[in-house]
């Protein structure tokens, strides 16, 4: 089993009208790259008495966030892609993106994603990072364990 995590393992690409390109090759900031799910898998409501109940919610929705140094070219083919797709609901809504670690065998693909917004631009004494959101409909996520077969 490894012991040693890296972000040079990641892979991480995105796949929709109007491109397809790698996310996780060109100056991505420290903060990486997130994955999150939007809503909670389950509620749990509880009686009057010490009973309860567990719903499973069947949503997978979620959030990714690529957060790159303000001197990635990779912002330009976001910004790009951005425009294309968000001229017309042909395009918008329809990127994949995956991102894997076959060290750690971590897989997950996020498809049906659409841009949250243009990320925030600050022009500072330091470059700073640019944070580009998606909205994903369904993330598929398996963590792997570690167990590398070489």
């Amino acid at each position: 089993m490894p012991v040693t995590y890296s972000f040079a393992d990641v892979v991480c690409s995105i796949t929709g009208p109007g491109g397809t390109f790698s996310l996780s090759e060109s100056n991505v900031a420290d903060e990486g790259i997130t994955i999150e799910m939007t809503e909670d898998k389950s509620t749990m409501t509880t009686g009057a008495t010490r009973g309860g109940m567990h719903s499973l919610h069947e949503s997978r929705a979620g959030r990714v966030t690529i957060r790159l140094l303000k001197n990635s070219p990779t912002n330009r083919l976001l910004s790009d892609l951005y425009r294309y797709q968000t001229q017309s609901s042909a395009y918008f809504g329809q990127n994949t993106i995956s991102l894997s670690n076959p060290i750690w065998q971590d897989d997950h693909v996020c498809a049906q994603c659409a841009f949250v917004r243009m990320p925030t631009n600050a022009n500072a004494k330091d470059g700073g990072m640019m944070e580009w959101q998606f909205n994903a409909l369904d993330i598929d996520s398996l963590l792997g364990d570690g167990i590398t077969v070489l």
